[in-house]
């Protein structure tokens, strides 16, 4: 059987508070789904969701990963933040990709940490 998953992928520089965390990884969550081709997205809530929270040190990490992505042709979505609370206006924060098959998924963030 296939299975789906969704990944985000955090910056471990930033150290953001737990609670705008929480929100960034929120957005990433929503947005990559909304990107997801309507069979891959039915599957994966029909799965129950599966989300992966992991980390990169750097922004320069996250755009490769993004990169990626984008080449494998995964839905991804790149967050930045509005600069209300923490941090500046326009920082990127995190990135969402998937749903996707998780062997797909994989072969891209497999290496990575969990948060």
């Amino acid at each position: 059987m296939t299975e789906y998953k969704q990944c985000i992928i955090t910056r471990n520089d930033l150290k953001l508070s737990p609670g705008k965390l929480a929100v960034q990884v929120a957005h990433a969550a929503v947005s990559a789904a909304d990107r997801a081709s309507p069979s891959d997205l039915k599957a994966w809530k029909c799965e129950g969701q599966k989300k992966i929270v992991l980390k990169v040190p750097t922004l320069q990490d996250l755009f490769i990963i993004r990169e990626t992505a984008r080449r494998e042709g995964l839905p991804n979505a790149l967050i930045s933040d509005a600069g209300l609370t923490e941090i500046e206006p326009g920082t990127i924060t995190v990135l969402g990709i998937g749903p996707a098959k998780d062997t797909q998924i994989d072969k891209i963030t497999g290496h990575l940490k969990m948060l």
